[in-house]
């Protein structure tokens, strides 16, 4: 309740239908004295999913974003993504004119300087090992905390037009991160603002290829949830939007995206021939002219797109063979996901002991993630397992083995 009753206060939410009569009523006032009204507005306005037409607003917007979700806002990080603005953002960035710019920076505010830039980009290079390595919700909410005290002022500060770009690209790749960490923890409506906040940004920071990669994280939350021809559309607008300045490390991501949304679909064909592409163009990769934030893509993690089609499209072996080679070790959560995808397939190969074995060394592996989609995985593969499997004895053995490990007994609270 103080929790509620703080987040009202600072005006990041509404006392609920139940609760502003019982306000009203004890000191004895209308609910527009309080401002309820004025709140609500502000309310539903943190709920749209529109692309913000101007910098102004798209501070203005990624600000109002990092508080409400600071206190807590529950409409906002319950919501769901919206099918439309996905559409909406990858079309807006196509046809966008060139960048803008703020029409008064510098009239108030701090003084900004590359210097401070630098700072963002290293601190935010340090949240994103906490995350690889614990989980989007680990530190999520530090990251959002960092954003909205010490980033958002710089926003709306004090720099030249030279400093402001790279300020709105170091920033958009700040917020892109809180969007992965807010989609790890299954937050998909405020992942998804998160990710459209970013794009803007990038859009005013003249970072065509950080904001394909934005488009690039959108298509694989869309396929997540189960949108399957938007997640593919967005990973072509990602192509599309960054073909002039695209790298042969990116054009591989985005066909791996495309590829795991039309395994989806069940057209092996086009999916085998995006996967054949995304190889092509990593094998043509020369690191020294990449952007530092897409080098972690490399035949790991390719291999580790390509598992997850194969077992979507129920090529057992393919997936098994696949994911054999998709353990990085340098990146716990993706060899979280890896070694999954990887039991997953022994599973749908009919081989239920080494499924369960290769389960177990997940459930390992992942004793330190916070992550909400890790659960989901596990709760896939037990679905799975208590089905076709369940009288096996590897199975009851396995399963007395993984009710000791918190990500298992979280995966039974969603199977259930």
């Amino acid at each position: 309740m103080k929790r509620r009753i703080a987040s009202w206060e600072n005006n990041h939410s509404v006392p609920d239908e139940f609760y502003a009569p019982l306000i009203c009523e004890a000191l004895n006032v209308d609910p527009a004295e309080l401002g309820l009204s004025t709140a609500k507005s502000q309310d539903s306005g943190l709920l749209e999913t529109r692309y913000p037409p101007t910098p102004e607003e798209a501070f203005q917007a990624v600000d109002q974003l990092w508080r409400a979700d600071l206190h807590g806002f529950e409409p906002l990080l319950l919501s769901e993504a919206s099918q439309h603005a996905w559409s909406e953002a990858s079309l807006r960035w196509l046809v966008a004119p060139e960048p803008s710019f703020p029409s008064n920076p510098g009239n108030s505010g701090v003084r900004v300087g590359l210097a401070d830039v630098a700072m963002v980009k290293t601190t935010s290079d340090m949240f994103a090992q906490l995350d690889d390595r614990f989980g989007g919700d680990h530190a999520r909410q530090s990251v959002v905390q960092y954003l909205s005290r010490d980033v958002s002022p710089l926003l709306t500060g004090q720099y030249t037009e030279a400093v402001g770009r790279a300020l709105f690209s170091t920033v958009a790749e700040s917020t892109l991160l809180a969007g992965w960490m807010s989609y790890d923890a299954c937050h998909h409506g405020l992942a998804q603002r998160y990710f459209l906040q970013a794009l803007r940004l990038a859009q005013d920071g003249d970072d065509r290829r950080l904001a394909g990669s934005i488009l690039s994280a959108m298509s694989h939350q869309a396929t997540f949830l189960g949108n399957y021809t938007e997640a593919a559309t967005l990973a072509r607008a990602a192509r599309m939007g960054i073909s002039g300045v695209a790298t042969p490390t990116l054009m591989a991501q985005f066909h791996a995206m495309e590829a795991r949304a039309l395994a989806r679909t069940g057209d092996i064909r086009a999916c085998e021939a995006a996967l054949s592409e995304a190889t092509k163009a990593l094998e043509s990769r020369n690191s020294s002219d990449e952007p530092e934030w897409i080098t972690y893509f490399d035949e790991a993690e390719l291999a580790a797109e390509a598992a997850h089609c194969f077992r979507d499209v129920n090529s057992a072996r393919q997936a098994v063979a696949h994911a054999e080679n998709a353990m990085s070790g340098s990146h716990v959560r993706s060899d979280f996901f890896a070694t999954m995808v990887l039991a997953d397939a022994h599973l749908r190969a009919g081989d239920p002991e080494e499924a369960c074995r290769v389960a177990l060394d997940a459930l390992d592996l992942g004793e330190q993630l916070k992550s909400a989609r890790c659960v989901s995985y596990l709760a896939e593969f037990r679905k799975t397992l208590s089905g076709e499997f369940a009288s096996a004895s590897c199975a009851r053995d396995f399963t007395a083995e993984a009710s000791n490990h918190r990500l298992w007994q979280e995966s039974g609270k969603t199977f259930g």
